[in-house]
């Protein structure tokens, strides 16, 4: 919200970021600019001096919360876990992408990991467009020359990184995309792919429902194991990408199930 006084000096600027951050948790530098008609250094120092007084914490491109940057922390925190593996699955998955594609992508660490590792060939300008709600995949993406990029957008998930909600279900419904990498924390063969939160599961449902193509990648952990709300059955799914770690016979049941099993 912008504040209603006039911003006349660096201070009150501060100020208005401040207050800025209570209600909105994040902002970018970009939209700090074209509020307060001020340079790019002169918000950077901006940023800096409110940090330094413990009112945010400074990311890529912009700022959070203190309470935004413990959840970072947090989203940090488990995209360690199995990271090589999680990194294995998303240059495999990454693959699966053709020039000219548009491609949805999900929220987590995995999904995440499909955009790091897309091809140098697929990320000069305007060679795929990406269409997605996580933070980490914008911020990812963002950072490609000249990317084709579409944020949905929502109500932020701080644990989440990822925007979720009626607004961010209305922007899906008017795209369509040829492939859509999903994310899950469980998955069985009765279940499908479930996640503990039922925004989150919304947006993965609304993403498989436009994609010509739907690709979970799960590291083995999630494998065999069943969450607290459903995403979509495994009839929505057409591929699984996974790692050596996953169990030989759930992966043949999934096979006559019909998904198409890569191991990685």
């Amino acid at each position: 919200m912008e504040a209603k006084h006039q911003v006349t000096t660096a201070q009150d600027r501060r100020e208005s970021i401040a207050k800025m951050l209570e209600e909105r948790e994040s902002l970018t530098v970009s939209e700090l600019i074209a509020r307060f008609k001020v340079t790019d250094t002169s918000i950077r120092h901006d940023l800096t001096v409110l940090e330094q007084a413990g009112k945010l914490q400074r990311v890529r491109g912009g700022a959070i919360t203190p309470t935004s940057a413990r959840s970072v922390s947090s989203f940090a925190a488990l995209a360690r876990q199995n990271a090589q593996e999680k990194r294995r699955i998303g240059r495999v998955a990454a693959d699966l992408v053709r020039p000219g594609d548009v491609v949805l992508l999900d929220s987590g660490s995995t999904v995440a990991e499909v955009a790091v590792q897309m091809p140098g060939a697929l990320r000069g300008p305007h060679a795929i467009t990406i269409v997605s709600h996580s933070l980490p995949v914008i911020d990812e993406v963002g950072s490609w020359p000249q990317p084709h990029l579409i944020c949905l957008g929502g109500l932020f998930l701080p644990d989440r990184q990822a925007s979720v909600g009626p607004m961010t279900l209305a922007d899906l419904r008017e795209l369509s995309a040829d492939i859509a990498f999903i994310g899950c924390d469980g998955l069985t063969v009765e279940g499908g792919l479930t996640t503990p939160h039922m925004l989150i599961a919304e947006v993965g449902a609304a993403m498989a429902a436009r994609a010509r193509r739907v690709v979970v990648v799960a590291d083995a952990s999630k494998l065999g194991t069943a969450g607290f709300t459903p995403i979509v059955g495994l009839d929505a799914v057409h591929a699984l990408v996974t790692d050596d770690r996953a169990d030989p016979a759930f992966l043949a049941e999934l096979r006559r199930c019909g998904l198409e099993v890569v191991v990685v």
